[in-house]
């Protein structure tokens, strides 16, 4: 026991170093538990590789506890005699700490990615989402180890326990279809905690992405899930009144298993950009919801809100400025009319929210702080430090700006509404109007764009430094100063690639060696070739339809092409199935009419090891 303790501990030093060199020392909190009896705050650091534990009495942190990767979901164990913590990395760690010395007790290999770990009332069974894996496993705490693990849909997120232990809602990132469906959207998932059987799979509004955190009502009868619900079916030449993208909480009905209402948490004219946790209050009379790109926490009294809708659902209303249909609701901003307060944070990266008896915590991600709010007085606030922070970098300052809907016009969105996930993709097609009108596009992940010219599908950006600048003016609608383009750049330049979830130890599998050679033979390595896997060219490869018919295409990086779907420049193969099959009749996407079902699946995982 002492050999694994020491060797534990020198990973984790060995991990503090090198996240000190790729963080800069940056103190970044994200997830929280509370030890109410205590009055102890938990807090995952992402960057420093550590657990930050806060007093909550005299309000300072009291010690840290330092583990080997980026801590992401936390949970207490109903004694709170230990802290569970997910290591969110591609060979995904589960860790049990002894809360009476801080000590790691045992280790277990979760996935890649874990997220989000959920305990039982007896104790026995952990429950977490393995997000790029797809899946969500059942863990035996006793005998620590993994029990069962099913898949599920795209990107498990977050999930939640309802108190009798019946049933688990999972939260899924993104949506998983064609982008060219007439209805596309993120789905929540409820499945039978027992057995994990799914009893129901809830598609929400169309559009609906960027699922974050998922919370269910002391009375076991609501799910509360916070998204961005985009407007992506107009082109986006204004942003006033949610024109482009709106921020929203959608509610599940846990008696039926059904959906209910999805609620606008926007004002008429200012947005409530990039929800991000969702929290209940003991007593269930009020929910909290914090806006990690205006920086604020709303406070809403969920009895009216539930009375709101009820009278929407019997036809009862009475108003004449508010919905008057459940399906109404989601295009009612002024739905939370004098039922929410929103409150400004003062500062930066507002994230996950902890509600405790007299006060809410909640964890500012780029101020590295906890942000005390009093729930007497929500303008009474006390920053808790975690310690030092590092001086500011030009990345970092760019990470700031990407996540900050203070450079939107009235604040509706910030760049990361479309590019959620650490800049990535939202899956959905968007009508900018840089080629036209008519014509929407698929997003595109900014992984390597600054070294993969041109920018665009199209290629209508000369280079990334262009599309910044012009994604700013035309969708955020602001003009901004030259070191904040300067800024976001950088932080962009810096994003590093994800290992792929079906690599072998960071090794292709032999099917994928396999398809590495029919990859060569098909002639896939002509276009995509080089350290990105483009010679950053355009060709007519015959996928384009009505006005785009003909029209030459660049040659996208094929690197975390594991993580982009949907494919092509509108997102109409949800796979690479699709691509290689349904969407090459002409062969010039590569010569993949001849191959046999095993090649083309050696081909996919090649592609998919990128």
């Amino acid at each position: 026991m002492k050999i694994r303790k020491f060797i534990y501990s020198l990973i984790c030093i060995l991990a503090m170093f090198s996240c000190t060199s790729q963080s800069g020392g940056f103190i970044s909190p994200n997830s929280m538990v509370y030890n109410a009896d205590k009055q102890l705050l938990y807090v995952a650091d992402e960057t420093s590789n550590q657990i930050i534990i806060v007093d909550g009495q005299n309000n300072r942190n009291i010690s840290k506890i330092d583990v080997a990767g980026k801590p992401g979901g936390l949970v207490l164990s109903n004694d709170n005699s230990k802290l569970y913590c997910t290591l969110a990395e591609a060979k995904g760690q589960l860790i049990e700490i002894n809360l009476a010395d801080n000590s790691i007790a045992r280790t277990l290999n979760v996935g890649h990615t874990p997220m989000a770990p959920a305990i039982t009332k007896d104790g026995k069974t952990m429950f977490i989402a393995d997000r790029f894996n797809n899946a969500i496993a059942s863990i035996d705490l006793i005998a620590f180890k993994v029990t069962k693990q099913v898949s599920v849909d795209r990107e498990p997120y977050s999930l939640a326990l309802t108190s009798n232990n019946d049933k688990l809602v999972v939260a899924n990132y993104l949506p998983s279809s064609s982008a060219i469906d007439v209805y596309h959207s993120a789905k929540v998932a409820i499945y039978d905690a027992k057995n994990l059987s799914l009893l129901a799979q809830i598609a929400l509004p169309n559009g609906a992405n960027a699922l974050h955190k998922v919370t269910i009502s002391p009375d076991n009868k609501y799910a509360y899930i916070t998204h961005i619900l985009a407007r992506y079916q107009v082109p986006t030449n204004q942003v006033e009144r949610g024109w482009i993208n709106t921020n929203a909480l959608s509610i599940i009905d846990l008696t039926s298993n059904s959906y209910l209402c999805t609620v606008m948490l926007d004002d008429l004219d200012r947005g409530a950009a990039n929800p991000y946790d969702v929290a209940c209050s003991k007593d269930g009379n009020q929910l909290f919801v914090t806006h990690s790109g205006t920086n604020e926490v709303s406070i809403i009294n969920r009895q009216a809100l539930h009375q709101r809708i009820e009278k929407c659902k019997t036809g009862s209303v009475s108003k004449s400025w508010y919905a008057t249909s459940l399906a109404s609701i989601q295009d009612d901003l002024s739905f939370l009319q004098d039922i929410r307060k929103r409150v400004s944070l003062n500062g930066q990266g507002a994230r996950s929210i902890v509600a405790a008896k007299n006060q809410l915590y909640v964890s500012m991600y780029f101020d590295g702080n906890i942000k005390e709010v009093s729930l007497a007085d929500a303008n009474n606030q006390t920053a808790i430090s975690l310690g030092k922070q590092a001086p500011m970098t030009t990345i970092r300052q760019g990470e700031i700006y990407f996540n900050d809907a203070a450079m939107c016009k009235q604040h509706w969105q910030s760049c990361t509404s479309c590019h959620p996930g650490e800049a990535r993709v939202d899956a959905l097609n968007w009508d900018n109007m840089n080629d036209g009108i008519g014509n929407p596009k698929n997003t595109k992940s900014m992984i390597f764009a600054h070294v993969t010219p041109p920018s665009m599908i199209t290629g209508v950006r000369a280079d990334a430094e262009g599309a910044v600048r012009a994604g700013v003016e035309h969708i955020l609608f602001t003009v901004q100063p030259q070191e904040v383009y300067s800024a976001i750049d950088d932080y962009l330049k810096s994003l590093k690639p994800v290992p792929s979830p079906i690599l072998n130890d960071a090794k292709l599998s032999q099917s994928a060696q396999n398809g590495k050679k029919i990859f060569e033979k098909a002639g896939c390595a002509h276009c995509h070739s080089g350290d990105y896997y483009t010679n950053m060219k355009k060709y007519d490869v015959g996928t384009g339809a009505g006005l785009e018919a003909g029209r030459k295409f660049d040659t996208p990086t094929l690197v975390e092409i594991w993580r982009t779907a949907p494919y092509l420049y509108n997102g109409k193969a949800k796979n690479l199935h699709e691509v290689f099959t349904t969407y090459n009749k002409e062969q010039k996407h590569g010569n993949t009419s001849d191959l046999s079902e095993q090649e083309l699946n050696d081909l996919i995982n090649y592609c998919l090891s990128l």
